[in-house]
């Protein structure tokens, strides 16, 4: 059975390659621009999302300076309408930054607040959802609005209702979740590009060697501290 999951693992990620192409790169060019103007880059996500939103946060590999909002109580109340607005207020963003929400379902109220409010404050929102799923359930908010429709660009990660993906015999729902998979391979696919788009301007991207590596330390000392007078990211991120 887990062959199956494989294969079909494998097919989504290759619909990926030709149905995300332009919102790769229209994205990627926002988040390059950003970071030529040594502006920041965020994700925030809620409940599974947290991972994919973590995925290309100072980790090995990846750019800098991306920092990942924390939701410190993991999505539990990611249905209660005002807590998206209040877990906002708490981080300084600024006009000409990029934030990527995540989010399958792209209907609760807590990833729509957020999006919401960081697209107010001048940020460039970048959804990540499955629109097979968002557009088939009603949000959640009172604005009526999912994620996908508050969005500059859209990253539909092609994910089925409800996420699982394989039936079984004997087994009433499905099972083989794809969601976390599908949103860490499109949130690096974007990277990649970013870092060529970077090196097409003359420019060095910022990125981050693996702590295991030897002499990674050194080099990624002197990457941070490019943005060490951030002063909030500190208490934040690190």
């Amino acid at each position: 059975m887990y062959q199956a999951y494989l294969q079909i693992v494998i097919e989504h990620l290759e619909k990926l390659v030709e149905s995300q192409a332009e919102a790769i790169r229209e994205t990627a060019t926002m988040v390059a621009d950003a970071l030529a103007e040594n502006k920041s880059v965020y994700t925030f996500g809620s409940g599974h999302s947290q991972l994919i939103a973590r995925e290309i946060a100072q980790r090995a590999g990846g750019l800098a300076p991306i920092f990942h909002l924390p939701d410190p109580i993991w999505g539990m109340v990611e249905r209660i309408e005002g807590y998206g607005d209040i877990l906002l207020q708490q981080y300084p963003i600024k006009s000409g930054e990029v934030i990527f929400v995540i989010s399958n379902s792209g209907r609760n109220p807590e990833p729509i607040e957020v999006a919401m409010g960081a697209k107010e404050k001048g940020l460039k929102v970048i959804a990540v959802t499955s629109l097979a799923h968002s557009k088939s359930v009603a949000s959640r908010h009172s604005s009526g609005k999912r994620l996908f429709e508050i969005a500059h660009v859209v990253l539909d990660t092609g994910t089925p209702l409800g996420d699982a993906a394989m039936d079984f015999e004997g087994l009433p729902m499905k099972a083989g979740a794809l969601s976390t998979i599908l949103g860490a391979a499109i949130m690096n696919a974007v990277m990649v590009e970013v870092i060529q788009l970077m090196l097409d301007r003359g420019l060095s991207p910022p990125v981050l060697i693996s702590a295991n590596v030897d002499g990674s330390d050194e080099h990624n000392a002197e990457i941070m501290g490019r943005y060490s007078g951030m002063d909030w990211a500190p208490k934040f991120f690190f």
